[in-house]
């Protein structure tokens, strides 16, 4: 799950999501960074199986060696249940962290649908998605007023505040 500047490029066309590019590790394909209530950041990390010396992003493979499908959920609610539009998008999101998919871009692909389509239906409200992000202004970040702005807010800040 990307930052709120990947979404924002992604959902003007302005970025592609490349299968055959050579996956790199500790990169955003497989962690993101959320915010508790406390401004702690949270890190986020889909466990994969070995990856060889080159290998492609598509094949990739989740690893369920750890029980990370139920920290994420947990740590997501978590940071976000007091937020405005948790109770209303969650259970769209959480059925990615109760199915157990092969891959690490099919988990990918389908968050970033999911997103997508509940940040189209939010937008009317907010107004355009992809310049408040890509300006690094988006005035509403979560928990600005006790800690400094970030410069990559996750999208789920964007998505659950008001």
């Amino acid at each position: 799950m990307g930052g709120a500047s990947y979404f924002a490029d992604l959902m003007s066309g302005d970025y592609e999501i490349e299968q055959m590019e050579t996956f790199e590790k500790q990169t955003f394909r497989n962690r993101c960074l959320i915010r508790d209530p406390k401004g702690e950041t949270i890190r986020l990390t889909v466990p994969v199986g070995k990856v060889e010396h080159k290998q492609l992003t598509r094949d990739i493979r989740i690893s369920y060696q750890t029980k990370w499908q139920h920290q994420h959920w947990i740590a997501i609610e978590s940071a976000y249940r007091h937020k405005p539009y948790f109770l209303y998008f969650a259970d769209y999101l959480k059925p990615h962290y109760e199915r157990e998919y092969t891959w690490l871009l099919d988990l990918n692909d389908a968050l970033t649908e999911t997103i997508v389509s509940l940040l189209e239906r939010k937008a009317p409200r907010l107004g355009c998605v992809s310049a408040a992000s890509r300006t690094n202004d988006w005035s509403g970040q979560t928990w600005t007023d006790r800690h400094p702005w970030q410069t990559e807010i996750s999208i789920l800040d964007k998505l659950f505040d008001d």
